[in-house]
């Protein structure tokens, strides 16, 4: 049985605001129909007894260990700086006074 009928879709437009020719009506009335059936077939397998995943394979954790490595020194940093000073980037102030 159809829970989608073009009237429904008109309210539902009418809801959101678009507006929806004849042809648009049609279209996402079958559309939304299908919709519907299949989140109704899923609802009536997802029992208790079926575990949700979101994964149908297991996932591990994919990270490597933290290891500190080269680190470069601040001159090496701001060598290409466009403005530094006091061993920092200088930038623009983005914020007014009160800030």
């Amino acid at each position: 049985m159809s829970e989608i009928t073009p009237d429904l879709v008109r309210h539902l437009g009418v809801l959101a605001r678009i507006q929806l020719s004849d042809a648009e009506v049609e279209r996402l009335t079958g559309q939304l129909d299908v919709i519907v059936d299949n989140i109704a077939k899923v609802s009536r397998v997802a029992t208790p007894e079926v575990p949700a995943t979101s994964h149908p394979i297991a996932m591990s954790n994919v990270f490597r260990p933290d290891v500190v490595g080269d680190m470069l020194t601040s001159e090496q940093v701001l060598q290409n700086a466009p403005d530094a000073a006091d061993g920092r980037f200088r930038v623009t102030a983005i914020l007014g006074e009160e800030q």
